[in-house]
């Protein structure tokens, strides 16, 4: 299943100033409960609430090939997490990646990710 992403850019602002955080040495994590929750659940054929996932790699992580990758991983362990816990619905996710995500593998990843969520009271 794909997630829906956050496109615009006033929601990850909110979700920087607003959302509460939680921040690891490979990822930092933004949460805020999405005001239009109610809109994607009627447009959603499964009639349930979804997480929008919003991905942030700068370019302290390296040239464009390292911060690919970088998305890659998060997406990954997210997928890996969602699937295996099940996240609570309805928030805006930003998942933004730190420098030591570098040499990391996706299951050191979605390990910080997952002390990440339990600290936000997702898992």
């Amino acid at each position: 299943m794909k997630y829906r992403a956050i496109c615009e850019n006033h929601l990850y602002s909110k979700a920087y100033k607003k959302g509460k955080k939680a921040v690891l040495p490979t990822l930092a994590v933004y949460v805020l409960p999405d005001y239009r929750k109610h809109a994607l659940m009627k447009a959603n054929p499964e009639k349930k609430y979804i997480n929008r996932i919003g991905l942030t790699v700068g370019k302290k992580i390296g040239g464009a090939v390292q911060r690919n990758r970088a998305k890659r991983i998060l997406r990954h362990a997210y997928k890996e997490i969602d699937t295996a816990y099940g996240v609570k619905t309805g928030h805006l996710i930003v998942l933004v990646a730190r420098e030591a995500i570098g040499g990391k593998k996706t299951q050191d990843v979605a390990r910080d990710m997952t002390r990440a969520l339990r600290k936000l009271e997702l898992i």
